[in-house]
């Protein structure tokens, strides 16, 4: 009798025992590894934070389209009209017509005073001119100046020749745009091949003294559309470039 009573004591401690155990287990469970119960609402209230956090953070795009859709506008607004003839302030009803009025009196003057489209070859001084001189037809004009001198195409064209010419030592012929030729002869250098194409004022040779020739000088001939040779003053005059003669018969 003492043994199984002993017994029931020693089994009632031990249930005493895991009486007191059981609620600390149960509280160091989550701590344990493999615990089916997790603490998944520190880590929600993280996420929540972290999602208010990205939107704080995140650049706000409306302001800078509103700029954009507002710059764009600016661009497709057109500018207004100039003020016609300078006047400030009209009112609609007097500035169109007098834009009207400005563009034709524009339009009238291009049409009177189209420009200049031949230049003079050089700015040396004319000292010789077409017709007969020391007994002989001279066919163009000379121009006095220096041996290098840049020499302009009187006007634009092709060139059709571009080095050596019987009597004139070196020669460039320009084909030009109103049907005749230029000939530039006696000259030093050459800027330009045959078929290339010029325009009014490009530098074309330099002043020479090739050939027979006296002195440093440009001869310039002009030929009409059928190769005869002509007085270039007057068609240099007819095109806007006036110049006086400064020499007596024969020279």
């Amino acid at each position: 009798m003492k043994t199984v009573a002993g017994v029931a004591v020693a089994a009632g401690a031990l249930i005493g025992t895991a009486t007191q155990l059981v609620p600390a287990l149960a509280h160091a469970a989550p701590l344990l590894p493999g615990h089916d119960e997790k603490p998944a609402a520190p880590v929600a209230e993280a996420a929540s934070d972290s999602a208010v956090m990205l939107k704080e953070a995140k650049p706000d795009v409306a302001p800078v389209a509103q700029a954009a859709t507002q710059a764009k506008d600016v661009a497709a607004t057109p500018s207004p009209d100039p003020a016609p003839f300078g006047l400030q302030n009209l009112p609609p009803e007097v500035s169109a017509p007098l834009q009207q009025a400005e563009q034709t009196l524009k339009t009238l003057q291009q049409q009177l005073n189209p420009g200049p489209n031949v230049v003079k070859p050089v700015d040396g001084q004319l000292t010789s001119g077409f017709g007969m001189r020391w007994g002989a037809m001279h066919y163009g004009i000379d121009f006095a100046d220096p041996i290098g001198t840049p020499i302009h195409s009187v006007m634009g064209g092709t060139v059709i020749s571009a080095g050596p010419a019987s009597g004139f030592g070196l020669w460039v012929r320009v084909k030009q745009d109103d049907g005749t030729t230029a000939v530039y002869g006696h000259v030093n250098d050459m800027y330009v091949t045959v078929g290339q194409r010029v325009n009014t004022g490009d530098v074309i040779a330099s002043v020479g003294n090739r050939g027979n020739s006296t002195g440093p000088h440009l001869h310039l001939e002009i030929w009409d559309a059928a190769d005869n040779k002509m007085d270039p003053l007057p068609w240099l005059a007819s095109k806007g470039v006036l110049m006086q003669q400064q020499w007596g018969p024969d020279q």
